[in-house]
């Protein structure tokens, strides 16, 4: 049995997928990363080699009330971004408990 293996593009775990789990999954389902709980959505599922994800959002923990929440594309493209000690963040509000969370803006743009 033949197992495919992708690199999650967040924190870089690899995620295995065997035959049998890739003949399961059709355009649109989501995987998440067991490592960070990244979401990422499969555009393509041929066979071989032809497979893509697209990476849904991020999941980051608020540090004001511990709880766990997706970031998403939506969400950064509303929020404000500041300078924070030389570093550019955006600003962006915890779902649970409403405060405002500063997240570091990376180089790459395919990783939130």
């Amino acid at each position: 049995m033949a197992t495919l293996e992708i690199e999650c593009p967040v924190c870089a775990e690899v995620l295995e997928l065997t035959d049998e789990d890739r003949a399961e999954l059709m355009v649109g389902d989501v995987i998440v990363c067991d490592s960070c709980h990244s979401e990422m959505e499969v555009t393509r599922n041929g066979e071989g080699e032809d497979f893509d994800l697209e990476l849904l959002g991020e999941m980051t923990t608020c540090p004001n009330c511990g709880e766990e929440f997706e970031v998403t594309e939506d969400m950064l493209a509303a929020a404000p971004v500041q300078v924070l000690d030389g570093v550019e963040v955006s600003v962006v509000s915890c779902p649970h408990c409403k405060g405002l969370v500063a997240l570091e803006l990376m180089d790459n743009p395919d990783v939130i």
